[in-house]
């Protein structure tokens, strides 16, 4: 299939709808995976690391598919999705999702607009069929860069929310009733730049993630589509959105092999009710090596990655499909605005015709050439 081309509003509008899909169907496996990665209050499970400034150390309380809260402990995803659903229902696996709609909608508008157009700038305005990791990797990273200042406050107020629950540690006083509370409460206690917290890290994670992330999608799509002959046209749609499925789910799993442990740096420094906490990535998570390993690194990789190939699938089969139908919608508006504009002309130039004919009396050749032209050119446009 050729490259997707298109300017100017189409790729922002297509990928703010792209932004919603990723929501609807990967928000539930994100609450699982935070409900994993969890920080307790003062005096819970504190871990007790010997140095002082590591004051982020006592509230880490990480154990992979092990969290404890009031007696509970999930062994699993699958047991803390039946335990949500068994004590919450459907809407506690969407906890903090509101803010999630509006930035994942604001995310996806921007960093699929800003790609596609820093794409084609690097290309130097030319479609190119083959992928080439020179332009690819610097525009997926740049838009990354971007977005992480509209991702880092509203995952805050995500995180916080989901953090909430039935078998929650956050103690009543500090139950958020919206996102909007939690926003306000966060200025209050934190000042502004509290909702900022975890920003470097949440770029970070961003920048090397989309580039990973677009870099499997744009090869495997290329592959794919190199290779995979449709002998009909009619079912060429169909084939595109297989291709977009499996491009995208394999782009975010790749996204989320590669960036899981600075998320979970991210979700730590985030969630920590102490304001005055580390928040050096790297130094959280040297601390959470010490206690926990490697797996500590990559703790809630199971609900991650179940969520990262269903989530992305349908976030790229949404963007290809926005875009191809405003493309499209464009061009038959466009045509439609030709054939009206025809239509006026020829109308206008039949009046004339006829109004010189009945004035000065000439032939009706000229009349029925009119005529012939209107017609033709409906036939020609329309």
């Amino acid at each position: 299939m050729e490259e997707i081309s298109s300017s100017g509003y189409k790729e922002y509008v297509a990928g703010c709808l792209a932004g919603v899909a990723a929501v609807a169907s990967g928000h539930p496996f994100d609450t699982v995976k935070i409900m994993i990665v969890r920080i307790p209050m003062r005096g819970e499970n504190e871990l007790n690391f010997p140095s002082p400034p590591l004051l982020l150390a006592l509230y880490v309380m990480l154990q992979k598919h092990n969290a404890e809260a009031h007696m509970i402990q999930y062994r699993n995803g699958l047991h803390c999705t039946a335990r949500i659903l068994k004590t919450e229902g459907i809407k506690g696996l969407y906890r903090g999702a509101t803010s999630s709609f509006v930035g994942m909608a604001v995310e996806g508008s921007l960093f699929f607009g800003i790609y596609s157009q820093t794409k084609m700038y690097l290309q130097g305005g030319v479609q190119s069929g083959e992928p080439r990791p020179q332009v690819i990797i610097p525009s997926a990273a740049y838009s990354g860069a971007i977005i992480s200042f509209v991702l880092g406050p509203t995952e805050l107020i995500k995180c916080r929310m989901q953090i909430q629950g039935t078998d929650s540690l956050v103690p009543k006083s500090s139950i958020y009733s919206s996102p909007l509370d939690c926003a306000l409460k966060t200025v209050e206690t934190e000042g502004v730049k509290g909702v900022f917290r975890g920003g470097c890290t949440t770029l970070l994670r961003e920048s090397i993630g989309n580039a990973v992330f677009m870099s499997v999608y744009e090869y495997v799509r290329h592959q794919m589509h190199s290779n995979i002959k449709v002998s009909s046209s009619n079912y060429s749609n169909l084939v595109d959105i297989g291709i977009g499925i499996a491009a995208g789910g394999l782009g975010g799993v790749g996204f989320w092999l590669t960036v899981l442990p600075l998320d979970v740096a991210k979700t730590l420094i985030q969630t920590n009710p102490d304001k005055n906490c580390p928040r050096n990535p790297f130094r959280v998570l040297s601390s959470v090596y010490q206690r926990a390993g490697l797996k500590g690194c990559y703790a809630g990789l199971g609900p991650t990655i179940s969520r990262a190939f269903p989530a992305n699938a349908a976030t790229i089969v949404a963007w290809e499909l926005a875009l191809k139908m405003l493309i499209y919608q464009i061009a038959d508006h466009t045509a439609k605005l030709r054939t009206s504009f025809s239509i006026a002309f020829e109308a206008a130039y039949l009046i004339l015709f006829y109004k010189r004919a009945c004035l000065k009396n000439l032939e009706p050749g000229a009349l029925i050439l009119a005529v012939l032209s209107m017609i033709f050119t409906l036939q020609f446009f329309g």
